[in-house]
Order: C-alpha cells, then structure tokens, then sequence
C-alpha cells in the first residue's frame, strides 16, 4: 500500500516524544485517505489507538487544511467496550491535541455522564465523542440524532473481538447500518491485538450491498509491526506439591507479595469479582509493609473506579487487583508485572491481559501465571505455548439476535416514523442481519408493535402502529410518545442480575457515599449487624431498604459477595492443547514431579484422554458408583450434559444421585454402575431429552427473561421507579408460560432457545463430544477413584459455593482421596 506524506505537524509530534510514525499507523491514514474502511491488527503497545485516530488528527492539522475551517459538528465516533476505556483513550488524546495545538475537543458520553452534558452533545457535539455500543443506540434513538451524525466521517470500534461475535456486537452492528444509512460516506475503521479470524471481522465490518454482496475489499488488512515477545512464566510452590483442587491459588499469596516489592507496579487479574474480592483480602493480610495495593471491578461505584483508574495513571499504587473490568486497552505503561490468577481460559484473553505489562511494542511484556489445581497447572502450561507461538483463539461469528433487532426497531421508531421496506434494506446491510427475510421482518415488526398474537389484546404491549402504505411499504410510529421515554429508560444489552447499591451510612438511616452494588439474592441474606468484604472494605450492615444497603465500616468481616454471572469458557483451543500433553509423554518431562507423577499413575492405573476420544472411567467409592466423563469442553458443556445423562440413568433404572462438572471432567454417581456409557451418549439425546429438558428447567426461562428485557417486553424501569429482580422475573414467567401454551412459535421464544442453546448450554460442543463418544468412546472399570478424577472429585458437596470459597477444605479433602488414587502397590488393577 503506498503511503502519503504524514503532516508535519504530526511527524514533529512523534519525533519531540523520541517516536516515529509506525508502519501499521501510516497505513491507517492511506486507508483513509483512500476513503476505504480499515482493520487495525496490532500487538498491545503498538499504539493502535492512535493509529484508528491518526485520519481523525490529520484532518485538523493547518499542513492538510490549507486556507479550509476546520471541519465542524461530530467528526469522529469512537466505540469501546468499556467506559474506563473510553476515559482512558480521552487522557491520551487530549496530549498529542493539546501540543499540536489543534482544534479539536473531545468528550465521552456513557451512563455516568451528566444529563445536561448528553443533552448538550446532542444539538452541539464535540469533534470526537467517546461512547459505548449501548449509549450510541440511545443517541440514535433521538429525533435530532440525524442532523447530529449528518457530517459523521469517521466511526472507530476499538477491541472489536471483545464484543462483536455477542449481543452487543448485534446492536452495534444495527447501529454502524443507521449511521451509514445517515452519512454514505462515512468510514469504518476496527481495531484489535487478538483476533483468530480477521477474514470473518473484516466481513462484519464491510456494510453488505443490495443482494448479499460483501464489500470486504473496501475494508483495508492492516498488520502491525510485530512486539518484542512475551516473558511468561507459571508460579509453582516454593516447597509444596501444585494442588489438587480448588481454583482461587491462595497458596501463592506469600510469593504473590514478594513479587509486588520486587516491582514497582503489579497488575493482578482474577476470573470473577468474587475472586478479586478474596484475592485482595488475602494479600492486606499478608501486607506487613503496608504498600497501597486497590481493587478494580464491575460492580464498584463510578466514584470507586475513577479514584483507583487516576492512582493507577500517576503510579501511586504498587499492585491492583482486576477483573475484566481492566482488561482492554487502558494504558499504563509503568506496570513491570502482570499476574494471571487461575487459569487463563483462552490464550488471546491471556495476551490481551499481558499486554497490560509495559504496554509498549518493543518493551517486553512480563507475566505470571499462578494456576490453581494441577488441570489448571496443564491450562496454563496450553496457554503458555500458546502465546509464545502466536497462536489465538476466539468466539464465532452467529447470526444476530432477534431481541436485540426489536430493540433497534424501537430505536428507529423514537427518532422518526419509518418506512418498513427502507428499514429492512438497511439493517441487511449489517453481515449480522442480512439472514433476515420479510416472514422474519413482518414477525418483529408485529411483535413490537403489538407483543404478539398472544399479547396483542392487551394496550401496554403497544408500542408501535402502521399509518398506511408509502412507496417502500407500511409506514410506522410509536404508539404513544410516551413510549420514547420508556425505551430509553430500559434499552441495553447487559442484562445483569438485579442489584442494591451498597452505601456509607450518612446517620439517621440516610445512605451516603456509594461504593458500588451487589446482586439482590446476596443481600436477601444480609441481616443487620452482619458483616462481609466488599471493595477492599470490611463492612457492617446497618439497614437493607428499597434498593440500597446501608453500611459502616466494620473491623472484620465474614463474607465476600458472589455473582451470578456467566463463567469464562475454556476455549476448545486450549482445550485441545491440554488433550495432546496428556498423551505426550515424552513431554511430560518439563512438568514439576508431583504433576508428572499424578500422570505417570494415571498413565499406569487407567488410560489418558487423547485428541478424538472421549475417556470415561467407572469405580465405587462410599457406597456410590462413580463414572468420570473427561469432555475438556467447558463448564457449561459438561453442566448440560450432567443433566441429560442422569435423567437417562433415570430411565434405565440406574438410580442417578447427582453430578458435578469443572472444565475438564463430568462426574455422574448413583447406587447402580454404568457398565456401558454408549446409551447414555448417543447423539439422539440432543433431540429427545435436550429439547425436554430445556423446556422444562430453569434455563429457558432465565434465557426468556433476558431477550424479553432486551426485546422491550418487560420494562425495568419506569420514570422515578425501578422494579425489583423478584417482580421482573414474575412479570417475565407470567407471559412466559402464555406463550408457551398459546403461542409457541413466539418471536422471543426463538430468540430464548437460540440463547439456550448456544450461550447457557454450549450446544456445540456438545454435538463434538457425543460425536466423538460415538467414534472413539474408551471405558475403563477401575476398583477406587483415579489420579484424574481427583480435581472434579473434591468438589461434590460444594458445587454452589464460589469458586475459591472452600479451597482450604478442598485441599484437606484432595489430599486423602489424592492418597488413595496414586496407590500403586496394588498392581492388579495396572495394565495387563
């Protein structure tokens, strides 16, 4: 690609900073200036931010605009995942802007931003507004949003891979086709370091022209300049054996503080806000030197977040315990160390959170990973490999939902009347949503207009009616204005379980300062007087009322609170690489020796599950007959399956008593042994009792009440009122079972299977796994517990406490089921 000059301006900037203009950066503006879309792939710390900026930057600079004003109104939208990034991404534009000296002001709009601010933003934008995919499709939802985005030139998603294969990739993908549809010529440009598949972002970014027709060759591949490589290295005991089980590495905590005052800046990431809560806790307790160590996740309050955000940019503090919430692109280059707690689950999350370390492209980046049992010891050893060889994982591509397009109908609805045939045109120019014919079109439109064929005689359900006929079809409107106001109440596509806001006590039963919130079935366990942990605080309850939790501070506390959210999958990547360890024994060398003997024993009392097969072993333990599943296709996966195998022991008279299920391993007892598992895994179960079963748990229902939110069925909110968990979740069953009964073929029941389906049941996988297990399906009958089963094996009985809770107990209990598993003196039951 050929490369125009970079404006002075611009050289001068990077050459006072001891910089140069990068390859992939300059590529960026001659993508632009091509006037095609573009597709950044750059190692973290290669500046790919300011790379998707540099034609924003260009385009003020006096060398290009001449005796021209500088362009007026929004110039450029920039989408993140993430609010703190967006904050982040404004601190480090304001400075090449400001010593540049050029015209430019930037602002960020998201949920925590002022009400007169949005309003402002409206009718005089910034130049650059920073946003989320969620507060975009609000802003789209205002009648002044066309003359807003009229001289839109430019769109910049940031971290695509982190949501563009989910729903919130659905409704930024709807939104990208208005904004298009708005200004024809306005480009697109994505940025991302971790991307399996840039053939398949490149076709998600590319609009689709009239009959399907892909214009990915508009959308300019972009590599960038590779990083020096990672130093990653696994944290093993000093002088104890890897653990059995358990999952949140509390053993490492005494080395974890000497590796923080051996740097100057560490960055601890957890898989849950449950664990960054226990993990922090751990460390102030350990914290002789009493170093500033905060914590960083989701549910904290904004004021929280902010203050540990601002400490962590002016280096004041020595390490900080994260979750997700920090894993994206924010900028601290003064971080020495990144510490991943637990297995890392996919390899391109584990270089996205290395990346943190330095955040420079020719600085390496330093890790550690600290596994918690000895499957996670293998995980980690995976995701090592892994990313020393550049290899990365990622979600797939699925068509759009269907809650998530009734959304964006009523988006379009509050901003103006529409012409349905116009509209269907449009959003087809999204590769989510071109699957949508008119039997599809006509189904959502009557559902938002009337909630169905079901619900239509009630007036609430309501929310759009047909004017007549124009040239493309059905002209539409709201049904009321009113109905603006309440989509914008309740419009998004996080669908979190219901919160209270934990609060400092002001006296006099008045609720203070915020500290962020909690899930309401935690709180339902609270009393006053009761005390727990929450952001890095020992807490007593004074009063729980309406929606908040009134606290004070406490000087010990006894609980950490658990969230409901969905779990990080193991990667089917990864997966596979842990497959092939097991079965390379000649590399079984470069293990610890307790790892390398707790294979070695397996290897010699059982079998090991190699790539293609599905080992399944059998044996008595207490009275109960144990069979051990080793699926490697995620909690999820094996949870389903748990299900669907014990209510076919059921039927078989084998007297199923219960299961549990990790990553790596389903364990099934009953009070009868499975002789032959083949039954128990033919393919027809995902036909018969998966349909079955589905239907009639909880997760149809709990799928249903999401889409129904997200569809706009169920409101959350009303002006000055908020409805509890308890009242949504009644409102949801309620109409629930009506469809169910009435109107089966519902467009949000569609929408809850396919959400079933894939997000709650990983059903693809599962469709792998009983396809292996018909293929190469390996039985062993053992007389005790094997080596293998013992990490699964340790978690019955505690299979809905949070991961990390129990790990002392788990340890205890590890230790005497490990000690009759590795017994080998008995070699009866060895290899013939």
């Amino acid at each position: 690609m050929s490369t125009p000059p970079i404006p002075p301006e611009i050289e001068a900037w990077f050459a006072g900073r001891g910089w140069r203009v990068r390859r992939h950066q300059a590529e960026m503006l001659a993508a632009s200036d091509a006037g095609r879309h573009a597709l950044l792939v750059a190692d973290t710390g290669a500046g790919k931010t300011l790379g998707g900026f540099l034609p924003t930057l260009a385009a003020f600079c006096p060398s290009r605009l001449g005796e021209t004003e500088p362009p007026g109104g929004l110039h450029t939208l920039y989408v993140s995942p993430l609010k703190a990034l967006a904050h982040d991404v404004q601190r480090n534009l304001i400075a090449p802007i400001e010593e540049m000296g050029l015209p430019i002001r930037v602002e960020t709009r998201s949920g925590d931003t002022p009400s007169d601010r949005k309003k402002r933003q409206r009718t005089k934008p910034p130049h650059v507004l920073l946003t989320t995919p969620e507060s975009l499709s609000l802003l789209l939802s205002y009648p002044d949003s066309f003359a807003m985005f009229a001289g839109l030139k430019r769109v910049v998603i940031d971290e695509v891979h982190a949501f563009a294969t989910g729903k919130r990739g659905d409704l930024l993908a709807l939104a990208l086709s208005r904004l298009q549809a708005i200004a024809p010529d306005m480009q697109r440009a994505a940025l991302s370091a971790t991307l399996a598949n840039p053939e398949g972002f490149r076709e998600w970014l590319a609009p689709l022209k009239t009959g399907d027709e892909s214009e990915i060759e508009a959308v300019a591949m972009v590599e960038g300049e590779a990083g020096a490589p990672a130093e990653v290295e696994i944290l093993l005991p000093d002088e104890e054996r890897v653990p059995w089980g358990g999952h949140a590495a509390t053993w490492a905590i005494p080395q974890l503080y000497e590796a923080i005052k051996a740097n100057r800046t560490t960055l601890i990431f957890t898989n849950t806000r449950f664990l960054a809560e226990y993990i922090f806790q751990n460390l102030w307790d350990v914290n002789e030197d009493t170093l500033p160590i905060g914590i960083h996740h989701g549910s904290l309050g904004k004021e929280a977040r902010r203050k540990v955000e601002g400490a962590m940019a002016r280096g004041e503090l020595r390490a900080l315990v994260a979750t997700a919430s920090l894993d994206l692109g924010v900028d601290w280059g003064d971080i020495d160390l990144v510490v991943q707690m637990g297995a890392p689950k996919g390899s391109s999350r584990l270089l996205q959170r290395i990346g943190r370390a330095n955040h420079r492209l020719d600085q390496r980046s330093r890790a550690l990973l600290v596994p918690g049992n000895r499957f996670e010891f293998l995980e980690a050893t995976a995701a090592k490999e892994a990313v020393d060889e550049g290899q990365r994982d990622g979600e797939e591509f699925r068509p759009g939902g269907l809650d998530v397009l009734a959304q964006h109908v009523m988006a379009c609805a509050c901003a103006e009347p529409f012409g349905e045939a116009a509209l269907l045109a449009e959003i087809r120019t999204s590769l989510s949503y071109a699957w949508v014919d008119e039997t599809a079109w006509d189904r959502v439109l009557e559902f938002v207009a009337t909630g169905g064929y079901s619900l239509r005689a009630y007036d609430k359900f309501k929310r759009i009616v047909r004017e007549g006929d124009g040239e493309g079809g059905g002209i539409w409107r709201l049904a009321h204005p009113e109905q603006a106001a309440r989509h914008r109440l309740n419009a998004g596509i996080i669908i979190d379980s219901e919160m209270l806001d934990v609060r400092i006590t002001a006296g006099s039963n008045r609720g203070g300062r915020s500290l962020g919130k909690v899930e309401e079935r935690f709180a339902a366990s609270l009393s006053p007087g009761d005390t727990f942990a929450f952001a890095g605080m020992s807490l007593e309850v004074v009063k729980l009322q309406e929606m908040e939790i009134l606290v004070r501070a406490a000087k010990s506390s006894a609980m950490i609170p658990s969230y409901g959210g969905q779990r990080l999958p193991l990667t089917t990547h990864l997966a596979n690489r842990v497959r092939e360890m097991l079965v390379d024994r000649t590399g079984w060398a470069r293990f610890p020796d307790d790892v390398r003997e707790w294979l070695e024993v397996q290897d010699w009392r059982s079998q090991m599950p190699g790539p293609g097969q599905l080992l399944v072993e059998s044996f008595p333990r207490g009275g109960r007959e144990y069979t051990v599943y080793y699926t490697f296709e995620g909690w999820n996966a094996n949870q389903s399956l748990g299900m669907l195998i014990t209510r076919r022991m059921e039927d078989r008279g084998l007297l199923p008593g219960g299961f549990v299920a990790n990553d790596y391993s389903l364990a099934v007892w009953g009070l009868k042994p499975v002789k032959d598992p083949a039954p128990l895994l033919s393919p027809d179960i995902l036909q018969d009792e998966f349909i079955e079963w589905v239907q009639n748990s909880h997760l149809l229902r709990r799928a249903f009440r999401e889409v129904a939110v997200i569809g706009g069925l169920v409101e959350r909110q009303h002006p000055g009122k908020r409805k509890t968990g308890k009242q949504v979740t009644f409102s949801t069953d309620l109409i629930y079972d009506v469809l169910r009964k009435y109107e089966p073929d519902h467009v949000l029941l569609e929408a809850a299977w396919a959400d079933a389906r894939t997000r709650m049941t990983d059903v693809g996988r599962l469709g792998d796994l009983l396809d292996r297990a018909g293929e190469q399906l390996v039985h062993v009958e053992l007389d005790r517990v094997s080596p293998l089963a013992v990490p699964v094996m340790v978690m019955i009985g505690r299979e809905a406490t949070p991961q990390g809770a129990v790990d002392d107990e788990l340890l205890l209990e590890a230790e005497s089921l490990a000690g009759e598993a590795m017994r080998v003196e008995d070699f009866s039951d060895g290899p013939d």
